[in-house]
């Protein structure tokens, strides 16, 4: 995987949600939550997050469960002109784990930025992920 998110300081205990056992996701993929409480890598804008892959999930080695950061500081990968404080969400690339700026008035923002960084740079991102209104 392409730009996966790397750990930096670790804030919050990862928590177990379900994953399909056919899957294969790559440490610190970015997740998407679906229902019910289950991650799947994150494929398009606009899914909301589940969080950051703790550890890799081989397919088909049997398990249903997965290791998922909600929150935390990380080091990732900027989609755009990002400045520090910044409201980011996943850019939806899928097979990368890009962030850009925030800026529909309704979207699932992922985290903030605590740096300021343009395309292609690694900045670090505290992971809080939520649903807000930025109009």
């Amino acid at each position: 995987m392409a730009d996966e998110a790397i750990l930096v300081y670790e804030t919050h205990v990862p928590i177990p949600f379900t994953i399909s056992n056919t899957t294969g996701i790559e440490l610190g993929t970015s997740l998407a939550a679906t229902d019910p409480f289950t991650a799947i890598a994150t494929t398009v804008l606009g899914q909301p997050c589940a969080g950051f892959a703790k550890t890799e999930k081989i397919a088909s080695d049997g398990k249903t469960k997965l290791a998922v950061y909600r929150g935390g500081i990380f080091k990732v990968v900027a989609s755009g002109s990002i400045t520090v404080g910044d409201p980011v969400t996943n850019a939806g690339v899928p097979n990368t784990n890009r962030f850009e700026k925030a800026a529909t008035n309704e979207e699932d923002v992922w985290g903030i930025a605590l740096e300021t960084c343009t395309d292609g740079e690694s900045f670090l991102m505290e992971l809080r992920p939520t649903s807000m209104s930025l109009a």
